[in-house]
């Protein structure tokens, strides 16, 4: 099993090597000299280097306290998580498994070496509680590649104790610049590497990175969605692959977000080629659904049954629903782990990847945002009030459960439309996505009641035959035809609000 640690760290360089004295450093009672430590790692990407454009590095490294394969996810500048495995002669599969989204069909190849001295100091409290780590690091790099050209240089690195508070860098970093010391212009030891043992024609076509362009035109605003959704597909792949708190719910709303893109905005991208996109993501979302759906019916199943008074509580209940939601869980966790290594998966990352650098643009998209966006969402916007009237005036019962749900489907449709819209739209877009996310939050409701309900009825009749008793699934059955009742009376409130505040 992968340990995993989120590291929080800053670099720094200086035109004097060795280390400031860091003693005066508000809250640091003592610094303790810990050694040198010599470190050689050998780190791994495709030909190409996509790890490294997706600011990942994946390292075997021998040497000090934790030898072995680390493979570096970015959170946020200065943070990552760091994920551990032994030493092995291979890439381990794990590690593998969660840069499938960007290595796919490419091979992982050794393409650096860095070789560290490391100086090791340990900042540590009035009760000996370690504050951070520093270290004076003399590196010297050789590419694997392309010649195997070398480099070298010396940094400073100051990565915070576990659990310890962020700002105590700050602190660290002002008695640095003090002493002369800036932050690096490297955001890693490999970033450095690579740019500094380049081929020099390599070297000579390097540009300064400039931030995109502002968008101007509805295409520009589009694809600047479509390219978000993209993004967010492969930064969530490997947190799915881990089972992180809410990943699985968030990559299936990215599918939903580029699926409605590109029905929303027709007129902006071609649908003859959008179109099987489509569908191959509406493929991802409900193989990713059905994970995420089995965790809604868990928590829900959970809290309603927390709800009841001991009294209206029969038989092993609590027993059957752990043990339903368990088994559920392993097969949806087996076969989604299946799907994220599938070819099928790793080609629609291949596609996307294709329609973002070469858009099927039509000619509407070199229109105005206000006048071919604006049109796409009031056009999605009339036909999600067709749909909720539709439902409000269907009788009490399965046709009226159904309109609900198509009715949530259209409002989540012009949700995403209107987020889309808003750069270009402002404070109207904006208002219509919070107006639609409530609507959908409200029919969200009514459609888990109608799920656990499925769910009670298959659960009663699997305890009956069991000989078990099946009062408290019915007990349960109706608080949740009582909670979708009250949405349904809710809902005719809401939709007059709702259109009281959408502009004409």
């Amino acid at each position: 099993m992968a340990d995993t640690k989120r590291e929080i760290e800053r670099k720094y360089e200086s035109d004097e090597s060795g280390l400031p004295d860091l003693t005066g450093v508000a809250g640091v009672e003592t610094v303790i000299d810990k050694g040198v430590v010599n470190l050689d790692a050998v780190y791994y990407d495709t030909a190409d280097e996509r790890l490294a454009r997706a600011s990942m590095t994946l390292r075997r490294r021998t040497g000090g306290s934790d030898a072995g394969w680390h493979l570096k996810l970015p959170v946020e500048p200065g943070v990552r998580d760091e994920i551990h495995e032994p030493l092995s002669d291979t890439v381990p599969r794990t590690l593998a498994g969660l840069v499938r989204s960007r290595v796919r069909e490419a091979e992982l190849l050794p393409v650096v070496r860095l070789r560290s001295d490391r100086d090791v100091r340990h900042l540590v409290d009035a009760d000996g509680a370690l504050l951070a780590e520093v270290s004076v690091d003399a590196v010297h790099a050789e590419r694997l590649t392309d010649g195997g050209a070398t480099a070298q240089w010396t940094e400073i690195e100051v990565e915070l104790a576990d659990d310890g508070d962020p700002v105590f860098l700050d602190k660290v970093e002002k008695r640095l610049r003090k002493a002369g010391v800036r932050p690096s212009s490297s955001v890693s030891k490999l970033a450095r590497a690579l740019s500094e043992t380049a081929p020099k024609k390599q070297k000579k076509r390097k540009v300064p990175v400039s931030p995109p362009p502002e968008p101007e035109t509805a295409g520009d605003h589009v694809l600047a969605y479509v390219r978000a959704q993209r993004d967010a597909i492969l930064e969530l792949d490997p947190a799915v692959r881990q089972d992180a708190y809410d990943s699985v719910h968030r990559m299936r709303v990215a599918t939903r977000r580029l699926r409605s893109a590109f029905r929303s905005y027709g007129k902006v991208l071609d649908r003859t080629v959008t179109d099987p996109v489509g569908e191959e993501l509406k493929w991802l979302a409900g193989e990713l659904g059905v994970d995420r759906d089995r965790e809604v019916m868990t928590e829900r199943l959970t809290t309603v049954l927390a709800e009841l008074p001991r009294t209206l509580v029969s038989g092993p209940i609590r027993t059957r629903m752990r043990t339903w939601a368990n088994a559920r869980r392993g097969g949806s966790r087996r076969r989604l782990t299946g799907v994220l290594d599938s070819k099928r998966y790793l080609a629609l990352l291949d596609t996307l990847d294709a329609l973002v650098a070469e858009p099927p643009l039509l000619p509407d998209a070199a229109g105005t945002p206000e006048k071919v966006i604006g049109k796409a969402v009031r056009k999605d916007f009339g036909k999600v009030s067709a749909l909720v009237e539709e439902a409000m005036e269907a009788p009490p019962g399965a046709d009226r459960d159904l309109a609900l749900h198509e009715a949530r489907k259209k409002a989540k449709r012009t949700r995403y439309a209107a987020e889309a819209a808003s750069p270009a739209l402002g404070a109207p877009a904006r208002g219509l996505a919070k107006s639609m996310k409530s609507l959908t939050s409200l029919l969200g409701e009514h459609q888990d009641s109608v799920m656990v309900r499925e769910t009670l009825r298959e659960l009663s009749a699997v305890a009956h035959a069991a000989g078990e008793s099946s009062f408290t699934y019915g007990v349960l059955y109706g608080r949740e035809e009582q909670r979708a009742a009250a949405v349904e009376a809710a809902l005719p409130g809401m939709w007059e609000e709702i259109g009281a505040g959408v502009p004409g």
